[in-house]
This record gives C-alpha cells, sequence and structure tokens, in this order.
C-alpha cells in the first residue's frame, strides 16, 4: 500500500524532491582530503540509515518519496542492491584491466516483490556488511588502485575508482536525504 502526501506539484519541486542535495559534483582534482571525507561518509552511513528508519512502520515504511517515486521499503532495499554492485565493481577494477561491467535495470530490481515486501531489516544489515567490507578494502587503495577503473557499459566510459568513491558516498547521502525529508514533511521525527 502506498500513501501519496503530495499535492499538486510544479515540476522544479519534483525535481528537488528527486534530487534534494543535487546531483553528483566530482571535483576536478580529487585530493586525499576528498578520498577520506567520502570514505568516512560510507563508514558511517550504514548506522545513520539504521537510526533513521528504524522506527518506521509498514505503512511508513510504504509511502513514496516523491510523486512517481520509490517508497522508503524500495529506496532501502535499493541502496543494499546498488552497494552490493558497487563493490563488486571496485573489486573488478583492482583485479582485471579496465573489465567492462555489467549493468542492472535498477528500476525493475525495485519492482521485484522482495525490494516491495520484504522487511527492511535484511537490507540493512546487508548495507552494514558490505560497507564494513568496502571501507576496509577502500582504506587500504594506494593512489595508484585509485586511478584504476571500470568501463561502463550504458555510456562506454572508463569510471576511476577515486570518482567510484565519490559517487557512492554522493549516493548514500542522496538516499538518506530522500527518507528524511519525507520523514521531516510528514512530522514523523
Amino acid at each position: 500500500m502506498r500513501i501519496h502526501t503530495f499535492v499538486s506539484m510544479t515540476e522544479q519541486q519534483i525535481n528537488e524532491l528527486k534530487y534534494p542535495i543535487g546531483q553528483f559534483d566530482c571535483p576536478n582534482n580529487i585530493s586525499e582530503q576528498h578520498i577520506a571525507s567520502w570514505i568516512s561518509i560510507l563508514e558511517h552511513f550504514p548506522n545513520r540509515l539504521e537510526n533513521l528508519v528504524k522506527n518506521l512502520t509498514d505503512q511508513q515504511l510504504d509511502t513514496v518519496y516523491r510523486p512517481g517515486g520509490w517508497t522508503v521499503r524500495q529506496v532501502v532495499h535499493h541502496v543494499s542492491d546498488s552497494h552490493h554492485n558497487s563493490y563488486t565493481r571496485f573489486k573488478w577494477a583492482l583485479t582485471e584491466d579496465k573489465p567492462l561491467i555489467k549493468a542492472y535495470f535498477e528500476g525493475r530490481w525495485a519492482e521485484l516483490i522482495d525490494s516491495k515486501t520484504a522487511p527492511i531489516e535484511m537490507s540493512i544489515n546487508h548495507i552494514k556488511a558490505i560497507h564494513f567490507k568496502l571501507v576496509y578494502l577502500l582504506k587500504t587503495l594506494s593512489i595508484d588502485d585509485l586511478n584504476k577503473c571500470f568501463i561502463h557499459p550504458e555510456t562506454n566510459s572508463e569510471v576511476v575508482l577515486s570518482y567510484n568513491i565519490g559517487n557512492y558516498a554522493w549516493h548514500s547521502n542522496h538516499h538518506y536525504a530522500h527518507i528524511e525529508n519525507l520523514l521531516k514533511r510528514n512530522n514523523w521525527i
């Protein structure tokens, strides 16, 4: 059951709900400080997310964060799926020469029964585990490692690992903001 809490909205308002922290804007020169900051975001994200959603009811979990968007439950499961795929991409890039990764249809994954109905605890636990493994790995990377890349088939472009760390730190904060803003709008926090 999806609860719609939106009245008529302008396209700009919907876009602000879609990108509450803006789109990822990677600096041209990624510094060690950027990397350390992004890794810190990834390290603390699982507990922040768990604390944000742990007291939500099923009705709240099944509320969309924007018109045409996913429910909170789907967002939590999406983060688990997406970050699992990202972890695998890091490992491929570190062990192969510019591997062509497999893309996936995240929207279709979000419509599968587990994403729409499963308890979020399974994905919260998975996010904790995958981030623990990812952060442990990222903290050991050398400059040469950070400059390794994979090829994304949708754009046929090289994605450098240093960029990907920032992108997934952004992705964590992006979806956290989706949920947090919904909770604030509905006075659930």
